[in-house]
């Protein structure tokens, strides 16, 4: 009989396999810029952090680079497997292209605004920021809306606690564990995952018809492994037809409204 060990390698090895091409990427990506971080010749952190003061038209990409930046091996790896699971789980469900346009566009770009806005005009600080975290709380808030649809409460003993509030609960707890932390880019992100989940963010999605069009026109679906189509109905997880499916619109337009669990 296998071992314990050798069977939880074997699983851990299957589900590295089987992650969607969206979240293979950004991993790569975070792991290749930690490893750039590390050579001084050129500060990468500086040139990508979000840091209020410096957001202008001309660097106006520090809003979607801070998430895939991280200050050493430790902050990028306890992210990496906070965010692997939960990034998984979106693409599989709504597409890889969808996930491409929602992640460098509002669900990073609207937290990361607030943050600066708040941050800038409310605090009159001007702290820098960096990390997956964001994303982290931001996915955590939008299972947290779907999960208090279907299990409003958790019980603990006599006590009734929103089940909305679980990813409130972490931010204060990591606040409290690492002080280094920035408890008011967490409260952005996991805000932005509480308006995703009540279903405002679905405007903001790609039309569905030019999500299929891309997809068509390029052949994504022969020529990139690991891809997700948009058409969760017709296509299934990477391009297999599925074997229990639910009824209704696709899941690129149906960003909330059911209380299905991101992914499967």
């Amino acid at each position: 009989m296998p071992s314990v060990q050798g069977f939880s390698t074997s699983r851990a090895r299957s589900y590295i396999f089987r992650l969607p091409l969206f979240t293979r990427v950004v991993v790569a990506i975070i792991c290749a810029l930690w490893l750039v971080g590390v050579q001084s010749v050129w500060d990468i952190r500086e040139f990508g952090a979000l840091v209020p003061s410096k957001i202008n038209f001309a660097t106006a990409h520090r809003l979607s680079t801070f998430p895939l930046l991280h200050l050493n091996i430790f902050h990028a790896l306890v992210n990496v497997v906070a965010l692997t699971p939960l990034m998984e789980r979106f693409e599989s469900e709504y597409g890889t292209l969808t996930t491409l346009a929602l992640f460098f566009g509002p669900l990073t770009t609207v937290p990361a605004l607030a943050y600066m806005l708040i941050e800038r005009f409310v605090l009159h600080a001007d702290t820098a920021v960096m990390g997956a975290s964001m994303w982290v709380f931001l996915l955590l808030g939008m299972e947290a809306i779907r999960t208090f649809k279907s299990n409003p409460y958790l019980v603990i003993g006599t006590h009734h606690i929103p089940t909305w509030t679980t990813p409130l609960m972490l931010i204060f707890a990591v606040a409290v564990l690492m002080p280094g932390t920035s408890l008011l880019g967490h409260l952005c992100g996991v805000a932005m995952g509480y308006i995703a989940g009540l279903g405002i963010i679905k405007y903001l999605a790609p039309p569905e018809w030019a999500l299929r069009w891309v997809e068509t026109r390029l052949n994504l679906l022969s020529i990139l492994p690991h891809y997700v189509s948009v058409d969760q109905k017709t296509y299934g997880r990477f391009g297999v037809l599925p074997t229990n499916n639910r009824a209704g619109g696709s899941a690129a337009t149906e960003l909330v409204g059911s209380t299905q669990r991101l992914g499967p």
